[in-house]
């Protein structure tokens, strides 16, 4: 998937998330987390991150999290939008999906 625009998804709300993405100038993804419990989940809240992307084959991106709070499942829903905004698909492959991205 390639991401041709900045897109977002999500709220700074409590138990949300906020989610930017935009294309990245290097070959590799750029993941910039700042989370309120980012001592205890930041690997999970990055593992999460790079699951998605990899799942959709997503080229090298910038994503920019700012977590306050959310589950697992709303951060990939957030992701998810995201990548749908930013990209020209439209919307995801939802048929090939998983029920978990893996």
């Amino acid at each position: 998937m390639k991401i041709i625009r900045e897109a977002m998804a999500g709220t700074l709300e409590s138990s949300d998330v906020m989610v930017r993405i935009a294309p990245a100038e290097g070959p590799e993804h750029d993941l910039l987390i700042a989370s309120s419990v980012e001592k205890q989940f930041g690997e999970a809240i990055r593992q999460t991150l790079l699951q998605v992307l990899q799942h959709y084959q997503v080229e090298p991106v910038q994503v920019m999290v700012d977590d306050k709070g959310a589950l697992d499942c709303v951060l990939r829903a957030r992701l998810e939008t995201a990548l749908m905004r930013a990209s020209d698909n439209g919307q995801l492959p939802w048929g090939a999906r998983n029920e978990k991205a893996e």
